[in-house]
């Protein structure tokens, strides 16, 4: 068994698509004032997916640990029902390690990006993915569903993967 090394790519809309949303509000983009001309106001996600099997939306800030690189990646994690969003605050930079949604993942299947702390993300429901993997230590505001039925399925890699990243 050879354990595949993860490296991952730089978060951008595009690339993130099959797995959710990027939330950032994006260079050029004009917002609304509010607050009696004070405030620039930008919609970053219109259509969080929270509400299956009688949820609810819930606010939590994570305030994680830096990890350490590189790490492997042993087991994975999706939440069927709902999709969950991690906005880093104070620039904090972590890297997202996914696969699609569906069967579940082999390391092969997995795919990473790295946020440049002013980007968070919204995960699509049934996208498999790590826990909150944090390159600089700090909090993270969390927007998930809450509800009676359970929504997190865990999956064990067979075989780990190795994320790593580049040096620098």
């Amino acid at each position: 068994m050879t354990v595949r090394t993860l490296h991952p790519q730089a978060l951008t809309a595009e690339a993130f698509a099959p797995y959710g949303q990027v939330v950032q509000a994006r260079a050029g983009a004009s917002g609304r004032a509010i607050n009696a001309g004070t405030t620039e106001r930008f919609d970053l996600v219109d259509d969080l997916q929270l509400h299956a099997a009688g949820g609810r939306a819930t606010l939590a800030l994570f305030r994680a640990q830096a990890r350490r690189f590189p790490l492997p990646l042993r087991e994975m994690e999706r939440h069927a029902l709902g999709s969950q969003s991690f906005v880093p605050l104070g620039a904090r930079r972590f890297v997202l390690a996914v696969a699609p949604a569906g069967d579940p993942p082999g390391a092969g299947d997995l795919a990473a990006f790295l946020s440049d702390g002013l980007q968070g993300v919204v995960l699509a429901p049934g996208t498999w993915h790590h826990a909150l993997l944090a390159v600089d230590a700090g909090d993270f505001v969390v927007i998930e569903r809450a509800g009676a039925a359970v929504d997190c399925d865990l999956h064990a890699l067979a075989v780990p993967a190795l994320l790593a990243l580049a040096p620098g």
